[in-house]
């Protein structure tokens, strides 16, 4: 399903019967747009993909795409990317010769600083109407959502540490 990004996003009346996730798709919108490979010096999916290498430094290729919620050859190609610009180092598990551990080098490490440090820029002009406390609400909510689609991704990660 393609959504055009090119609609205006309207105001919103706090009223209105618009659910969460309605909401969340026009926040998604705007923050696919305004994050562009200018501003992040790289695309937003590979910011994704270096921030959850971060988070389980090393992992297999199969967890990275269940964490980024993308099918394993989308992962592939977009593991190629990041691997040409030589921000992640792929090699065979030696336990599973079939299985791939992906791991972000230095040099991921840097774009990833830089990305983020440009996205949190972006973060503070979307979400300049909430305060702290409601952005770490915000995430908070956010997190505990995903977290039940994605926690099999740590527990089986982990088992193959």
């Amino acid at each position: 399903m393609n959504i055009d990004t090119s609609l205006p996003l309207e105001a919103m009346d706090e009223n209105s019967s618009t659910g969460p996730i309605l909401l969340l798709t026009q926040l998604s919108r705007l923050v696919n747009r305004r994050s562009t490979p200018e501003l992040l010096g790289q695309t937003l999916k590979e910011l994704a993909a270096l921030s959850f290498l971060r988070d389980y430094e090393e992992t297999t290729q199969q967890a990275l795409s269940e964490g980024l919620c993308i099918d394993a050859n989308y992962t592939v190609l977009l593991l190629n990317e990041l691997e040409s610009a030589d921000y992640v180092e792929r090699r065979r598990d030696p336990s599973d010769r079939r299985r791939h551990i992906v791991k972000m080098t230095p040099q991921g490490r840097e774009a990833l600083h830089h990305a983020e440090s440009a996205q949190q820029s972006l973060e503070d002009e979307i979400l300049v109407a909430l305060d702290a406390d409601e952005r770490t609400s915000l995430a908070h909510l956010l997190r505990k959502a995903l977290d039940v689609h994605t926690t099999s991704i740590s527990s089986n990660d982990s088992a193959h540490a």
